[in-house]
């Protein structure tokens, strides 16, 4: 079975990447969360990659705040595209996490998205669109949403619009 990981590096995660869960969820895409940190329990990280792997993960989300190596360290142990989201764990308000999600050495790439929650529903839809390449229901599904976007960008307008005149 093709799924998406999600990883985040502590329970303190849980909430914001909640949403990415629910967003996969919403478009029927198969997932799986586990909680495993980069430095607090390594082992656990780079059994999880393998045992992913086989299972049939293909694309994989890390979630990680303040030095945020997780996105990193699952680069490092695996093909298949991350996609990294910096949360906002510190005093910093997650710059940090950004920095050290975005800043990857050349061959070990990361997708970087926004700090916390919209990174989190970001990354979904990144997944999604990675999946898509070879799945044409997803694809239509997302098309669908982009337009469903649209038109409600435009009802909105309207509605704005009607009460400014």
């Amino acid at each position: 079975m093709k799924f998406v990981s999600i990883i985040i590096g502590s329970k303190s995660d849980y909430e914001v990447m909640k949403s990415c869960s629910d967003t996969l969820e919403a478009f029927g895409v198969n997932f799986e969360m586990i909680i495993s940190s980069a430095h607090r329990s390594p082992e656990r990280t780079k059994e999880y990659i393998q045992s992913a792997e086989a299972k049939g993960a293909q694309v994989f989300i890390a979630a990680a705040g303040m030095a945020a190596h997780l996105a990193g360290v699952l680069s490092s142990k695996t093909v298949k595209p991350i996609i990294g989201v910096p949360m906002s764990a510190s005093a910093l308000g997650g710059i940090d996490a950004l920095l050290s999600t975005v800043q990857m050495p050349a061959g070990m790439p990361v997708a970087t998205v926004a700090i916390g929650k919209a990174g989190a529903i970001n990354s979904a839809y990144l997944a999604m669109q990675i999946l898509a390449l070879n799945n044409d229901e997803l694809s239509v599904k997302l098309k669908e949403d982009r337009i469903a976007k649209a038109k409600k960008v435009e009802v909105d307008s309207l509605e704005i619009e009607t009460i400014i005149s």
